[in-house]
């Protein structure tokens, strides 16, 4: 779950980590309203997505009638396929030094890992690929958390303009805000230095764990809307579990742990998946409405249906996806693997009623589901 400025700074907030005051604003007017109460600002478009600033989203403005102007040229405008319906309405801060914080996932190391540079500001990623240098790196036990004297070697040496403390205090409490809410993903860029010797967070980029739902039901409900293609959005009003990606061969399969394996065989034998596809549990009752979806999508070339049943029946998933497949009578190669609970039974049901015979290994089908959406694009 991908969270808006405006509803992660107060979490910030609440972990002891000073921003500026803000206003969240729909209109012009609204806009206006806020820069009245509180004087210079800045006006922000809201959306779950960085670069904000370069795309002519992020805009000072020295009056109420500048922040309406800006709030007018600002509202609709689109960034990263996101349509802005509103705006932060922030107060300026004097800015000395700009710095870069974040705890993150560290997949590789299997834990978290604090992020601090003293590049902040927009191009921080492009700083950091030309000095690796630049961001340093502290590991974080996720049994022992981040003590003060871990942040305090992390940073060890930097010129911090005296403020190391500070930004000591800022990592430690970050840390904390990123176990407490389940995080994936804390950022704050610019983390900034005033000229008056305080540390102010003028940005917050949040993302949590989505199975993390239950344990931050209330949170939950403040993250921004999943941006969804169209056969997305479809398939999700039907209760499916899809996601579009930019491959030729075509994944229907039962189980989330099961698709996402066979889009790893088709990525291990030189294929590009077309897509997510699930239809476990119940969702094989919707296996017309699932391929319906699934052929919308014109790049694919191939199709790789692939059922493992253990305690769902494979011929009764089968048959739902023969009866699809006959009412729809798409003209694309079909590639099956079928094993386990009622696998006889679905392997005739396959070659009795659409005349192909199901691999006898998975990884058969996936090479010849492969093979023919290149011979198809060729």
């Amino acid at each position: 779950m991908n969270f808006e400025e405006h509803a992660a700074k107060p979490l910030l907030a609440g972990a002891g980590i000073p921003v500026p005051e803000g206003i969240l604003a729909a209109t012009p007017e609204e806009a206006a309203r806020a820069a009245e109460k509180i004087g210079p600002c800045v006006v922000k478009a809201q959306a779950p997505t960085g670069k904000r600033g370069k795309a002519g989203g992020i805009k000072l403005a020295a009056s109420p009638e500048e922040a309406r102007s800006h709030a007018g040229a600002i509202l609709g405008m689109s960034i990263d396929g996101w349509k802005i319906d509103r705006l932060l309405v922030e107060a300026q801060v004097p800015i000395a030094r700009e710095f870069y914080a974040a705890v993150l996932d560290d997949n590789a190391a299997r834990s978290p890992v604090v992020l601090f540079s003293t590049m902040g500001g927009m191009d921080v990623e492009e700083a950091a690929e030309r000095d690796p240098n630049a961001m340093r790196r502290i590991p974080v036990g996720i049994n022992e958390g981040l003590s003060p004297e871990a942040a305090r070697k992390g940073i060890a040496g930097l010129d911090l303009g005296g403020a190391e403390e500070a930004v000591v205090d800022t990592l430690v409490r970050l840390y904390g805000l990123y176990r407490e809410v389940d995080a994936e993903l804390v950022e704050i860029n610019p983390l900034c230095l005033t000229e008056d010797g305080r540390i102010v967070a003028l940005d917050c980029k949040l993302t949590i764990d989505d199975s993390a739902g239950p344990r931050q039901e209330e949170l939950s409900e403040k993250a921004a809307p999943q941006k969804m293609t169209d056969l997305e959005a479809e398939a999700a009003a039907a209760g499916l579990k899809y996601i579009e990606l930019s491959g030729s061969v075509g994944v229907l399969a039962n189980g989330a742990g099961l698709t996402m394996t066979t889009m790893d065989a088709i990525t291990h034998y030189g294929g590009e998946p077309a897509n997510f596809l699930e239809i476990g549990g119940e969702a094989y009752t919707k296996a017309e409405t699932a391929l319906s979806i699934l052929l919308k999508n014109p790049n694919i070339r191939s199709l790789l249906v692939n059922f493992c049943g253990a305690f769902a029946r494979t011929d009764v998933m089968a048959d739902g996806v023969v009866k699809a497949w006959k009412a729809l009578d798409p003209d694309i190669p079909v590639f099956f693997t079928i094993h386990g609970t009622g696998e006889d039974e679905a392997v005739a049901l396959v070659e009795r009623e659409l005349g192909i015979k199901p691999a006898d290994l998975m990884d058969d089908a996936v090479r010849k589901a492969v093979d023919a959406a290149r011979e198809a694009a060729a």
